[in-house]
């Protein structure tokens, strides 16, 4: 879709936040870089002097950098909590073996005639090290920071869904929200960031280095850390709410929040995989979630009543390229067996067996198409293919399996799974380009996320659901030429929610109550 602001008007319109994210970006990379070469020089150093452990410290630094980001920020959640902690700790492992390695090489490579004459002259080892081996490696140990900064400055951008902050919030709420704008306004900085680091340490391997100028060198980097990473690890008192990084960008989100009920409560940006987690380890008070989440049941959260409805409808249904439907008509029908036969408590039900109970997507929707009677076994492949897509969380995982049986029951069709694309605009693009043939979406993410209309229609919309889903069904036919097939049955819409112990404690049923007490 076309942006209805240029990226230079966007940036200009958000500088100060920019300024603030791209400063927590750099401290974050630069704690995580300190530490790292805290502990990776002397590693290095070691392993030149006692060759047996090169092979075995290399190693497990080697092995610390293939773990999936994401899924090494989800290890070190259970042990640092939520915020600046565990990015620190994931960007310090990531660093540590282009440090050590490039230490051990540097140093390895010094002539070994030039450290028997140092012998010769009667230097001691310390010597050797210091006035020897560390000045002539001194390039090499630079080029191996030099790589371990570029890459912290990548990673960093994952902070974001640990409540840690950095750029990572403008880049992933721009993908969820279908904000070109957003995307870049995260993505930009975060380059030039590393452009500029990258530019710096190779100043530096070009210099000539002395002892006063590394001294130098070394305070300066302790001074920028201490101005800004500050507010990564300062935590302030009170409450604290979680919010996704496309609820924080959306009115129907945040931004509702503060405008109708006035929201006062300290919020951090966390991602949806983490989000619950935190919540029930009381890392957080509130999260803004799904209604008919399985984690609802799982952690004993109470969802509060939206007394102002800035929450509109979101009722799911099947988003399909209309001219798949029209090459095979019969899709129409199957792919709206579904249409009516799940409501919010059985959702929430099939989610919570996925997520707490640990079954699979596939067995919870052919356990439910069993229940109903809709399970067939697969018939022959003698057609196309059809690609189903999905979102990347629970609810959408079990609802491309769904449909994907279906297909497969009830039609010659060979049924492709692509899911796990992330947020609203991966889904809604690949979609558009014809990468996918179908994902499950949702009326109210289709009005204000695609189509984004004016306040006059929303106004006359009103939140009902019937209006919207003839809204969206009418525009994405007629200018998308995209088809929404009959809704499911249920309402996914956003929600506040808290631990059900302390709503009872406190006495809290709506966010009024709540925003009352902050």
């Amino acid at each position: 879709m076309i942006e209805s602001q240029s990226l230079w008007a966007f940036i200009a319109s958000q500088w100060q936040k920019l300024l603030e994210q791209a400063l927590q970006h750099l401290g974050l990379t630069f704690m995580a870089l300190i530490i790292a070469i805290a502990v990776g020089l002397p590693l290095g150093i070691f392993i030149t002097k006692q060759k047996k452990w090169a092979t075995p410290i290399l190693g497990i630094a080697g092995i610390l950098q293939t773990i999936p980001s994401i899924a090494l920020l989800g290890f070190l959640i259970p042990l640092l909590g939520i915020g600046a902690k565990p990015a620190i700790a994931a960007l310090f492992l990531y660093a540590l073996l282009p440090i050590i390695r490039n230490t051990y090489t540097g140093i390895t490579i010094v002539d070994a005639e030039i450290k028997e004459a140092a012998k010769g002259l009667g230097m001691t080892s310390m010597q050797i090290l210091t006035k020897i081996e560390l000045p002539l490696a001194l390039p090499v140990i630079l080029a191996g920071i030099r790589t371990a900064a570029i890459i912290n400055v990548g990673v960093a951008t994952l902070a974001a869904y640990i409540a840690a902050g950095g750029l990572g919030e403008y880049i992933f709420g721009g993908i969820a929200l279908n904000n070109t704008n957003m995307i870049l306004a995260g993505a930009l900085p975060a380059a030039l960031l590393a452009l500029l680091l990258d530019g710096f340490f190779y100043l530096l391997q070009k210099i000539q280095i002395t002892k006063r100028s590394i001294y130098g060198i070394v305070a300066g980097a302790i001074m920028v850390i201490s101005l800004v990473s500050f507010q990564n690890i300062h935590t302030a008192e009170g409450s604290l709410a979680g919010f996704e990084p496309e609820f924080m960008g959306r009115q129907d989100g945040y931004l509702g929040l503060k405008s109708v009920y006035n929201f006062k409560m300290r919020t951090v940006v966390i991602g949806d995989a983490v989000m619950y987690g935190a919540l029930n380890e009381h890392k957080l008070d509130v999260i803004g979630g799904y209604s008919t989440d399985g984690r609802l049941k799982a952690f004993g959260l109470r969802t509060l009543e939206d007394d102002k409805r800035i929450f509109p409808p979101y009722y799911a249904a099947p988003l399909v390229r209309t001219s798949k439907l029209k090459s095979y008509p019969e899709l129409n029908t199957v792919l709206n067996l579904l249409a009516g036969k799940i409501n919010d408590s059985v959702m929430t039900e099939l989610n919570y067996k996925a997520d707490f109970l640990k079954q699979s997507p596939e067995r919870v929707a052919k356990d439910f198409l069993l229940q109903q009677g809709l399970w067939k076994e697969p018939q022959p492949t003698t057609a196309g293919s059809f690609v189903i897509g999905s979102k990347i969380f629970t609810e959408q995982y079990i609802l491309a399996q769904l449909y994907a049986m279906l297909v497969a029951g009830y039609t010659h069709l060979k049924p492709e799974m692509k899911t796990g694309l992330g947020g609203t605009k991966i889904c809604y693009d690949a979609l558009r380009n014809g990468n996918i043939d179908m994902y499950p979406e949702y009326t109210g993410t289709g009005l204000l996320v695609i189509l984004k209309p004016t306040q006059s229609v929303l106004n006359r919309l009103n939140g009902n659901r019937d209006s919207v889903y003839r809204y969206v069904e009418e525009n994405f036919r007629k200018t998308q030429q995209l088809t929404w097939l009959k809704p499911i049955g249920f309402n996914n819409t956003y929600a506040l929610m808290m631990r059900e112990k302390d709503a009872a404690r406190l006495n809290i049923t709506t966010i009024s109550q709540l925003n009352k007490l902050n």
